[in-house]
């Protein structure tokens, strides 16, 4: 079975400008599992206003656009970095690597 990911938004940071509660910060976090064991990554976007931008009101903001954001600004290749992270973190939980231990000398 396919490991699942679920982003969550943590906060955001807003300024006054250009408009009122424009974010300019989103710290959110992804989290992957396999049913089992659960891995968590996490990271900051920082925002900028481009021209011709539609603005939409800090109060209407969805966790879904912002999420959006996130994984535009991350792009295609970001997305699947992080994805893959935290697979190989799912399977050293589920397949933890085999250390060699130090015996004593037999004799």
């Amino acid at each position: 079975m396919p490991n699942t990911y679920t982003w969550t938004v943590d906060s955001m940071s807003t300024m006054p400008t250009p408009e009122l509660d424009f974010v300019v910060n989103i710290l959110w976090t992804l989290t992957g599992t396999d049913g089992t064991n659960t891995a968590i990554s996490g990271g900051s976007t920082r925002l900028t206003q481009v021209e011709g931008d539609d603005f939409t009101p800090y109060a209407d903001l969805t966790e879904t656009q912002v999420l959006g954001w996130v994984q535009d600004d991350l792009g295609e290749e970001g997305v699947g970095n992080f994805k893959e992270n935290l697979d190989g973190q799912i399977n050293s939980m589920a397949t933890p690597p085999i250390t060699p231990t130090v015996e004593p000398l037999p004799w």
